[in-house]
């Protein structure tokens, strides 16, 4: 066993001149022309994450500044008295102040009196005072003039993790420099180099997931390499470092989204268990997910792969997985994901939250049937199922029968009937199939289907970003084309719209006021706008919360995704002066239907 003591990577490996820090290029360069030029500030502010340099910077500065014989690059030569006396510790030059400990005014009163003792080798004395944030208020007011008028040979290095924290007329004496977060990819150099000098052997997956972990601090990623050296006696792999940093393989993830992909909610709720019976909490399991999906995201589109901060392997996997899916469902499953984090904490019940999470994510591209797609108005499928409902004729909504409508044959695919022909003309809507134990007393059952039956095939489907479908008399139906997530953009004509309008007023006869309002017929602004004014500020605000059903249900009916409505108020009469009771009279007295709901209520204006 050597004699040699132990000494941390993150101590052992600490930068001793500006060539060596990590991540900070630009910075340090810009600091090396400070002292090339001679042109030094009497203060400097160092702010940033935590183990990004700040500490480190401030000492090679401290260092190169009192070097006797730099070197040609401007770094400190490591060898004259000066820089002998700093490498072991003894330096009277260097004055370092810890301002979490030491942030009394009596504290700063005792730095402001060594201030007029000047250097005794070198030309300047520096004084570094670190979390410089964490004094007080009288501290900082004692500290002012000194900071802006010291000695010619004094130099003010403060370092702090919360500019923000600092007194603005302390900011205003100072050069402020902004260390940046060192990036994964330069932590996983500087890994690789450490393991290099220390014999260790490690592969690039495992030290991207320690580069991950460290968060950009350059000080965390070597605590945590040093840990996972240790437990797998210096031999770093993939499995042994999430083994040992309690980390979430990203194989899990992969496997989710597969899972979601093919609407399998069995096989993600069985994931979702084999992550809790690991012992990983479901709040940190969500935001895992929530992390892989933007990396989906990001890796779909070659121009932003570069946000993509892992190895080149696992960045081709998922390129892969992205591709497999829409990037509409990227966005609508990082919605879910985030209401799923925000609900958490106030939630009674968190695991049946996650799982409903998880269900809601499997139904994005494979969503129910109805009428069970309306249970959650808020969850919007990116497509039409693949197949219709094998009993639709099972659910009978609350609406009246809806009369027949001269709706253009384009704008409702009408697909292939198998049922026996008896001669009857053909509904506008699309038939729903007679269920398989129908009674025997019901024959005509499938040949003309009963109003209930025909409005539950009328029932509005979501439509948001469809597959796009063939018809099904198309001459090319057999070729094996791969589904295209497009908009539907049929072309809708005036009467064809005003069709379906009557036809959705029908089918929602308990809705008065909105049924009300929608007495008058909207006027076509363009080919895929209409407008409707309406009486009252109250039927506007009745439309805009019934807006997304209505608007699903014409999109939908008329296979055109890009329909808008426009709701305006009539001003004409607010302009007769009319006071509010003489208003409320008016709209009952013109709309029979709100005059028949009061007539039921027994109830009579105010």
């Amino acid at each position: 066993m050597s004699d040699t003591p132990y000494i941390v990577s993150a101590r052992k490996y600490r930068p001793a001149n500006f060539k060596s820090v990590v991540g900070q290029k630009n910075l340090t360069e810009t600091l090396r022309h400070a002292i090339d030029s001679h042109r030094l500030a009497q203060a400097y502010l160092f702010c940033g994450p935590r183990g990004v340099g700040k500490t480190s910077c401030a000492r090679i500065f401290a260092k190169t500044i009192n070097c006797l014989s730099p070197t040609p690059d401007g770094d400190a030569c490591g060898h004259c008295d000066s820089c002998t006396a700093f490498d072991q510790g003894n330096s009277f030059n260097i004055i370092e102040l810890d301002a979490a400990s030491n942030n009394s005014v009596d504290d700063i009163r005792d730095l402001t009196t060594q201030v007029n003792i000047p250097p005794t080798i070198g030309k300047y004395r520096v004084f570094i005072i670190d979390e410089v944030h964490m004094l007080t208020s009288q501290a900082f007011n004692a500290f002012l003039k000194t900071l802006e008028e010291p000695p010619a040979y004094v130099v003010f290095i403060l370092a702090t993790t919360e500019k923000h924290k600092v007194i603005p007329t302390i900011l205003s004496r100072c050069q402020i420099y902004d260390f940046k977060r060192i990036t994964i990819q330069d932590m996983v150099e500087h890994l690789q180099y450490v393991a290099s000098q220390e014999g260790i052997t490690a592969d690039v997956a495992s030290l991207n997931v320690i580069a991950k972990k460290a968060d950009g601090a350059m000080r965390d990623a070597l605590s945590i390499f040093d840990q996972v050296a240790a437990s797998s006696f210096g031999n770093i792999t993939y499995e042994s470092t999430i083994a040992s940093l309690n980390v979430l393989d990203y194989e899990y993830y992969f496997r989710l989204v597969d899972a979601f992909r093919m609407g399998d909610v069995p096989q993600a709720l069985l994931i979702y268990k084999e992550i809790r019976d690991h012992g990983f909490d479901s709040l940190f399991f969500v935001n895992g997910l929530a992390a892989h999906v933007r990396d989906l995201m990001v890796a779909y589109s070659p121009s932003t792969a570069s946000l993509l901060e892992v190895a080149d392997d696992i960045a081709l996997r998922y390129s892969e997985q992205a591709r497999q899916l829409p990037v509409e469902w990227h966005y609508a499953a990082l919605r879910l994901l985030n209401s799923c984090d925000t609900d958490y904490r106030t939630s009674s019940h968190k695991q049946l939250l996650v799982e409903l999470t998880l269900i809601r994510l499997c139904q994005l591209l494979n969503p129910p049937t109805p009428p069970f797609d309306r249970v959650d108005s808020d969850f919007l499928p990116l497509r039409d199922p693949a197949t219709p409902p094998s009993a639709p004729a099972a659910y009978t909504p609350v609406a009246s029968p809806a009369p027949a409508a001269d709706i253009p044959p384009a704008a409702t695919p009408t697909p292939v009937s198998t049922a026996p022909s008896t001669g009857a003309p053909a509904p506008p809507a699309p038939a729903a199939p007679a269920p398989v134990d129908a009674p025997p007393s019901a024959p005509a059952a499938a040949a003309a289907p009963e109003p209930a039956a025909q409005a539950a095939a009328e029932t509005p489907r979501i439509v948001r970003g469809r597959r796009s479908q063939r018809p099904a008399d198309s001459s090319d139906s057999s070729t094996d084309a791969p589904a295209s997530y497009e908009r539907l953009r049929q072309s809708v004509s005036p009467e064809a719209f005003l069709a379906a309008w009557r036809q959705y007023i029908d089918l929602n006869p308990d809705r008065h006021l909105l049924i009300s309002a929608m007495r008058k017929e909207p006027v076509r602004i363009s080919d895929e706008t209409y407008k409707v004014i309406v009486d009252h500020p109250a039927m506007r605000e009745e439309f805009k919360l019934a807006m997304p059903h209505l608007m699903e249900y014409l999109r939908s009916k008329l296979s055109n995704d890009y329909l808008s409505l426009e709701i305006e108020v009539d001003d004409s009469q607010t302009e007769k002066g009319l006071s509010p009771q003489e208003l409320l009279k008016d709209i009952v007295e013109a709309n029979p239907a709100m005059r028949d709901l009061i007539a039921d209520l027994d109830a009579e204006l105010a």
